[in-house]
């Protein structure tokens, strides 16, 4: 029992068996071959259908450009921040919505110009004879391809057709419009000269002719459609933006299949972006000069009352001018009046300014303190800080959301600079507060000296000082002007283009045909990889003797190949075959397997399995045979009283067998049938009985057992499965060693399981397995036999020749044929 002690039942799953699994690969090398075969062709199959693929560059440089009439002495001061926050708002702004939506505009790049090429339809922008003119009022047909055949020089085909009803989307660029239309089935074809109207329901505008180098040949045709806008700003969107190390030159780039396009969107998008900074950079100006201009109508229409009522005065008074010492008290006045109307003024605006600052959150529309005559230059410089900020911050606000980091830096900046101009402006209202009623002092003492003076004086002076005050302004107003527009006209912008955007010739950096081969081999190999892997690991059949190593410790007798020839009769037909020489070496180790037993020479060898189909009646069949080569006398008993078989091979009936016996019908003479081969005789199992289990158990087989061994050497029983029925444990008792089949990728390894519980508790002895049906080929996982067979194909390979008959190689039809006859 010590050994029943010792013995494990193998782990049914077993570690992963790496050699085998490389080996499986091998043996799938077709699979490979076919999926790698395909991945070539798909790759191949892209690189020449797949359009050629561009990158472009452009590189500007973002600058502080100072008005060069930006001096000490200009009243209108601007002030424009640093750099890094300027090139850091240029970015959003070339990758903004709104920015990109002009460039297409500018571009009508929604337009799409095509041409057949080779494989499919190829984007033909700068190279079509023509340029579509589109009717800014009308509303063209989307997402359809209209038709251009060139004619001649002069006159061109346009067509249309649709085979089937749709709804279309009718859209108008400009007002940014859709309308929907349902379209039956239509065909349109017209002649037209270039440069002529066309009015359709599809489509109204004009295809202006473009002279280009290589003219167009007649018949040449191309097509244009109109898409989405949103969706070709989209696209742009996505341009690529990167800051040249960490400096304030910017470098932005497209990939695409047309460099016209994309070097015209490039250089399209630099010169918005210039026009839109310069913009804002003379945005404070220009909305200065808008309130100038307001301004200027009140005082405009102020003066001139006063000048028809000084006019008016002078006409009905016959006065014309001041004497002496009433031009010195006006002198003196209108000073102090003019003083007083620009307190009044500053006054006014710190005001304004200051609810402005307290209630609003947009800060954008502050005109400049010095319009009002204000020359504080930190009052300027901070209104200006907080304009510039609140700009910007609307720029930023198009593209982020509320949190972003950088409106949170910008909205602590403008809280900062408010705070510091709040306080400012208490500070001036101050002070401009006690000036004010210095100058109302002045203003009393000198009018007490104007009531001396005759009345017609009196009534003149105050006329004309009103005049004066009135023209005062006005003149102001207008100098502010001036000197806005002046300095708005000198201003440039803050982009200074390093390079455009040119086709030198090169910039192709796809595809990448070398890539997609190796991505190809890459892919055609993790496929079949996988489905190998999923193969091994789903795989629950012993294919190799190792297999059965580790399910059960139950030691290996021997392995038999696949048999070349028909039938079971492998060795008798073919003796020096490697099948024959596999089961004398089976036959030498069987010496090994049998009891102790010096009283007994005669031997009981069964062969039994966990099912049917392992090859339990070939192996007996030729076992029986082997032995009998070897002089001894030999009796193969069919005691699969189920399932009859071996009379078949040997050309004899089944009518009379151990059932006939069991049964005491016939004795053994009767039952026992000559071969045909020296010391080799057959017992059949005879007609089926209803109890095969019964007869097994009695006292006959006891009986039968006992004349065979007393008649024979070697008796071989044929048995049923194991696995299935328990006829095979039931003659257990008589035979001294017991074969127990397993056929490769064919016996599943679950199944030891029954054999190995049987073996532990000591129902089974003398037991070994036999690998049947043994191709020695890598899919199964070891390319070499297991050191139990001979020959050529199991093990020693051209060491063979000469001492084993090599097997007649098949072809694949004939293995096909006898595999389906099989």
């Amino acid at each position: 029992m010590a050994e029943e002690d010792e013995f494990e039942i193998g782990d049914v799953t077993g570690n992963f068996d790496i050699k085998g699994f490389l080996f499986k690969l091998l043996s799938y090398w077709w699979i490979f071959l076919g999926s790698i075969s395909i991945g070539l062709f798909i790759a191949y199959y892209i690189s020449v259908r797949k359009l050629p693929i561009f990158e472009m560059y452009s590189m500007v440089e973002i600058k502080d450009n100072s008005n060069p009439l930006f001096t000490s002495n200009t009243s209108l001061t601007f002030n424009w921040g640093g750099k890094s926050n300027k090139v850091t708002s240029t970015i959003i702004a070339l990758q903004s919505r709104t920015h990109n939506e002009r460039v297409v505009k500018n571009l009508e790049y929604y337009i799409e110009y095509l041409k057949m090429g080779e494989y499919q339809l190829e984007d033909a922008y700068g190279i079509t004879p023509f340029r579509i003119q589109q009717d800014t009022s009308a509303y063209q047909l989307q997402n359809q391809l209209f038709k251009v055949t060139i004619l001649n020089e002069k006159e061109y085909e346009l067509s249309f057709e649709s085979e089937l009803p749709f709804t279309g989307n009718f859209f108008n660029y400009y007002k940014e419009d859709v309308e929907t239309e349902r379209i039956d089935s239509v065909s349109f074809t017209k002649k037209y000269r270039f440069n002529e109207s066309v009015n359709t329901f599809f489509f109204k505008g004009k295809l202006n002719k473009i002279q280009l180098k290589r003219p167009p040949k007649k018949g040449s045709e191309y097509f244009f459609k109109f898409t989405s806008l949103h969706g070709k700003v989209g696209k742009y969107q996505n341009i690529k933006v990167e800051i040249k190390d960490g400096s304030s030159v910017i470098n932005l780039g497209l990939t695409g299949n047309n460099k016209h396009r994309m070097v015209d969107y490039l250089n399209g998008t630099v010169n918005e972006l210039s026009k839109l900074m310069l913009e804002e950079k003379n945005l404070f100006a220009t909305r200065t000069i808008q309130f100038i201009d307001s301004m200027l109508i009140d005082r405009g229409d102020e003066l001139q009352l006063v000048q028809n009522e000084l006019d008016q005065f002078k006409t009905e008074r016959n006065i014309f001018d001041l004497d002496a010492e009433s031009e010195l008290l006006r002198s003196r006045l209108t000073a102090l009046d003019n003083e007083e109307r620009q307190m009044i003024r500053s006054i006014d605006y710190y005001e304004n300014l200051k609810e402005y600052l307290v209630n609003k959150t947009d800060y954008s529309d502050i005109p400049a303190p010095s319009v009002t005559g204000i020359q504080e230059s930190s009052i300027s410089s901070l209104v200006q800080q907080i304009v510039q900020l609140s700009n910007r911050r609307n720029q930023l606000s198009f593209t982020a959301q509320e949190g972003n980091l950088n409106l949170i830096e910008i909205d602590r900046d403008i809280e900062s600079l408010k705070n510091v101009l709040l306080e400012n402006i208490d500070s001036s209202l101050k002070l401009l507060d006690k000036d004010l009623k210095r100058i109302g002092k002045e203003v009393m003492e000198l009018e007490e000296e104007v009531r001396e003076l005759p009345q017609d004086q009196q009534d003149l002076m105050k006329i004309e000082r009103r005049y004066d005050l009135s023209r005062a302004t006005y003149d102001l107003f207008l100098t502010k002007k001036n000197e806005a527009k002046l300095i708005k006209a000198a201003s440039v912008s803050d982009i200074k283009v390093i390079d455009i955007a040119k086709d030198t010739g090169g910039g192709k950096i796809g595809p990448n045909n070398q890539l997609n081969y190796v991505m190809a081999i890459l892919f055609g190999s993790l496929i079949p990889l996988l489905f190998v892997f999923v193969v091994v690991l789903l795989d629950n059949k012993i294919n190799n003797p190792q297999d059965i190593e580790k399910k059960s410790n139950i030691p290996i007798l021997g392995v038999i190949g696949k048999s070349p020839i028909a039938g079971n009769l492998a060795v008798l037909k073919k003796p020096r075959g490697a099948v024959a020489e596999s089961f004398r070496a089976i036959r030498t180790s069987l010496q090994f397997t049998f009891k102790k037993d010096t009283n007994k020479s005669s031997k009981v060898i069964m062969c039994t399995s966990s099912i049917s189909g392992e090859g339990k009646t070939f192996t007996s069949i030729n076992i029986a045979s082997v032995l009998s080569l070897s002089g001894k006398k030999t009796v193969l008993v069919g005691l699969d009283l189920r399932k009859p078989k071996i009379f078949d091979d040997f050309g004899i009936n089944n009518k009379i067998g151990v059932v006939n016996y069991l049964i005491g019908q016939n004795g053994l003479d009767e039952i026992k049938q000559n071969s045909g081969y020296d010391n080799l005789d057959i017992i059949t199992s005879g007609p089926i009985p209803p109890n095969p289990s019964e007869l097994i158990i009695n006292d006959q087989m006891d009986e039968l057992i006992a004349k065979l061994k007393d008649r024979y050497d070697y008796v071989i029983i044929d048995t049923p499965p194991i696995g299935l029925v328990s006829d095979a444990l039931n003659i257990i008792k008589y035979v001294d060693t017991t074969l127990y089949l397993v056929r490769q990728n064919y016996t599943k390894k679950g199944m030891l399981a029954i054999i190995n519980e049987k073996y532990k508790l000591g129902e089974v002895k003398n037991i070994s397995f036999v690998m049947n049906f043994f191709e020695q080929k890598a899919k199964y996982g070891y390319g070499y036999g297991y050191g139990y067979g001979y020959g050529y194909g199991y093990g020693y390979g051209k060491y063979g020749d000469g001492y084993i008959a090599r097997d007649k190689k098949r072809s694949f039809l004939s293995k096909l044929f006898r595999r389906k006859k099989n």
